[in-house]
């Protein structure tokens, strides 16, 4: 796939073959709806799994939310020997770039990230690509795990198609929760460490300031590390 000439000299200076940045439309926030369908979880930390595109947005716009207690990158979506960065922008492992997050309910509840996730992270018109990645790797995704999450889920997708705020047909789906696999080190808290990377200025770091601008009272300043 081509890279602008900035971006994938900073690619190779990293010895990294990562999210990939042809040069293809802005991507633009939208204010989604707010959730009809209020997410009932109780007491204690929940897990929650979605696929946006190149993982390193999604995982750095949801380590500003607070309520949100880990972040992790990985694959979500097909097997064991092909969880593997490498092999997986190879194409054909079924394996969806996706965040695992950890988060209190009683800051942050499952409809509200969701409604976040489609507002700043990912386009749900899009099928199997975001911005400017191309790939079934790069699909956009929900994936419940539990039925509460699976019924705030549907009831969404359902309330976006209904809303008339996209022009284009939600293609956004939901897909049955199979192991997820945590991507390589070098990917974890990738926007943290690299906030010069030209991938993360040019596409990753207008979602987070989408987040602050749209969603004040979720924007936390200080990016959450995985761990921390």
């Amino acid at each position: 796939m081509k890279r602008t000439l900035v971006l994938g000299l900073a690619a190779i200076s990293m010895g990294l073959s990562a999210c990939s940045s042809p040069a293809l439309a802005l991507e633009e926030p939208v204010n989604a709806p707010a959730p009809k369908r209020i997410a009932k979880e109780g007491a204690g930390l929940k897990t929650a799994i979605f696929a946006g595109g190149c993982f390193w947005g999604v995982e750095g716009v949801f380590s500003h939310v607070k309520g949100v207690k880990s972040a992790v990158s990985g694959f979500h979506g097909g097997s064991a020997g092909t969880a593997k960065y490498n092999r997986i922008i190879a194409g054909g492992t079924n394996h969806a770039e996706a965040v695992m997050i950890t988060y209190d309910p009683y800051v942050v509840r499952y409809d509200e990230l969701v409604q976040i996730f489609f507002s700043v992270v990912t386009d749900p018109t899009l099928k199997n690509r975001q911005g400017p990645d191309v790939g079934a790797h790069y699909r956009s995704a929900l994936v419940p795990l539990n039925a509460e999450q699976n019924a705030v889920a549907k009831a969404y997708l359902k309330q976006m198609s209904a809303s008339g705020i996209w022009k284009r047909p939600i293609v956004t789906k939901i897909e049955k929760h199979r192991k997820f696999y945590a991507a390589e080190k070098y990917h974890q808290d990738f926007m943290a460490k690299n906030p010069r990377h030209g991938y993360i200025v040019r596409w990753d770091a207008p979602k987070v300031k989408a987040l602050r601008v749209m969603f004040p009272r979720d924007y936390r300043t200080k990016f959450l590390r995985d761990g921390a």
